[in-house]
């Protein structure tokens, strides 16, 4: 006799996700009366019944576009948590190759029936990471466990630790799903392993590196659709995002994005050179490696191994008659030589360097050994970008500023300001931030930065010029922080103020 589900509070329901997929039907809200199913567009009538087999009682249809009901999809059927007692090795952990065989490469990791510890568990962490955001899974060897840590909003938080002794299953595992050599392990090495996760591809960078007790494993998650490649979707100020766009339209020059590693210089150039596409263009880049493929543009990645490195390969690609170039990022003098004579010979350059400010690009530049009176002609822009954890909208709790904060930032001590802090809930997992947003400053080369820039200039005097009218990172970020949007402490964590102050 069927229970009533009034009597007994049960998980929400769920339609088989093979038939979820196929049929184009979820179920949204298995609380409401009647229950509410989505639809990708017009439902199949056989599904609808089917459906309402499912839930037992009365439905209401809620037809959705594709775009929606793939991510709801993903949302709906992706793994909920990962706890280190669903994951025992039984028998013998030795045979690496059995317990190392499971998913076909193209496998939908949602729809895999598999119940082998070891898969079950890989998928699970890669599900994880892409529901909660996460940049990178780093699976961690040591004398007594197995650490698992997400960065998630570019902090590491643990969520899983494991018995060493399933160090080389899982290390095994992660190898065959990138197609490198289990059998090497004294060596690095680097794959790749494309997922399908509900409607969407996901790429998964896979990084290997022996350690003392093991192999450590690093993946990056690449989701072009959480990576949302475009100038409008980035959070840029207006009046930086119209002068970044004018600086794009250049027929040539250099333009340079810069900042620490993981703070979104390489989602920027993506977003730029979306922005940039279309047939009447031909443009290139050489990177290490290609993140996001985009169509339209053809993309190299570097292979140091044979000599491909980022100055051949820009050497190679001004042979194919571009119109604009992306180089990944300039690291010696060479590659900055061949960006420079590119953009005389009129092809538009994008690039990166690792720099803390938009001027030190200038003098990272000349401290490679660029001229300075070819950096004056052909420097077009440079954008400065960091990322800053938003704070929870649930939990973040409102303050008065006291006067060192207000004098930090810039705010009259009579003015009435109000500024918030991170608490922490179950929505922000005790963390008190949610996403991030980026914080900007761009420089835009006019006649007196020419000058300066061919006068060989120091960092202090290029900075007192072009922050005139601009903003610094700093107080992009202390604009955020009086928004409510991130707290000044995390501002201050990211931006490092006493080098801003340096530079101004």
């Amino acid at each position: 006799m069927r229970t009533r589900m009034s009597e007994t509070p049960a998980a929400p329901i769920k339609l088989v996700y093979a038939f979820a997929k196929e049929r184009g039907l979820i179920i949204l809200d298995s609380a409401a009366r009647p229950v509410v199913v989505g639809a990708r567009g017009r439902p199949d009538p056989w599904a609808v019944i089917e459906a309402r087999r499912v839930v037992d009682g009365p439905i209401v249809i809620d037809e959705m576009p594709p775009e929606a009901f793939e991510r709801r999809l993903s949302e709906i059927y992706a793994v909920d948590g990962i706890r280190a007692g669903d994951f025992k090795l039984e028998g013998d952990a030795g045979d690496l190759a059995l317990l190392a065989e499971g998913l076909p490469k193209t496998a939908d990791l949602l729809d895999s029936q598999d119940d082998a510890p070891v898969i079950r568990l890989i998928n699970a962490l890669i599900a994880e990471a892409v529901k909660t955001r996460a940049s990178d899974i780093h699976i961690e060897p040591y004398e007594r466990a197995l650490s698992v840590r997400l960065r998630i909003d570019g902090v590491l938080r643990e969520v899983l630790s494991l018995p060493s002794r399933i160090i080389p299953v899982i290390v095994s595992r992660v190898k065959v799903m990138a197609r490198l050599d289990i059998a090497e392990k004294r060596l690095p090495q680097d794959g790749r392993i494309s997922i399908a996760l509900g409607g969407k591809t996901v790429d998964v960078r896979v990084s290997t590196l022996p350690a003392r007790f093991g192999e450590r494993v690093v993946m990056r998650i690449l989701d072009k659709e959480a990576a949302r490649l475009d100038l409008d979707a980035l959070g840029m100020p207006s009046e930086v995002k119209e002068r970044f766009k004018q600086a794009l339209q250049r027929p040539n020059g250099v333009i340079l994005v810069t900042g620490p590693t993981g703070s979104g210089k390489t989602t920027t150039l993506y977003a730029a050179l979306t922005l940039l596409n279309d047939p009447s263009r031909n443009i290139l880049t050489v990177e290490d490696p290609v993140e996001y493929a985009i169509d339209g543009i053809g993309q190299t990645q570097i292979n140091p191994k044979v000599g491909l490195t980022f100055a051949a390969g820009l050497r190679a690609i001004l042979r194919q008659d571009p119109d604009i170039v992306m180089v990944g990022e300039i690291r010696d003098v060479e590659t900055a030589e061949i960006a420079i004579q590119a953009s005389l010979t009129g092809h538009l350059v994008l690039s990166t360097v690792h720099t803390n400010s938009a001027v030190g690009a200038v003098t990272r530049l000349r401290d490679m050994g660029a001229e300075p009176f070819l950096l004056s002609s052909t420097i077009a822009a440079v954008l400065a970008q960091r990322l800053v954890r938003r704070l929870c909208p649930t939990c973040r709790r409102p303050y008065r500023p006291d006067a060192a904060e207000r004098l930090l930032m810039g705010v009259s001590p009579d003015a009435d300001v109000v500024i918030h802090a991170p608490v922490g809930c179950g929505r922000c997992s005790q963390t008190g931030f949610e996403g991030r947003v980026g914080v900007y400053e761009l420089v835009v080369s006019d006649e007196t930065l020419r000058r300066l820039i061919h006068d060989n200039a120091g960092e202090q005097e290029l900075a007192a010029h072009a922050f005139r009218r601009g903003e610094t990172l700093a107080q992009c970020g202390f604009r955020h922080v009086l928004a409510g949007t991130t707290s000044l402490d995390e501002v201050l964590r990211v931006v490092r103020q006493e080098e801003e102050d340096a530079g101004v």
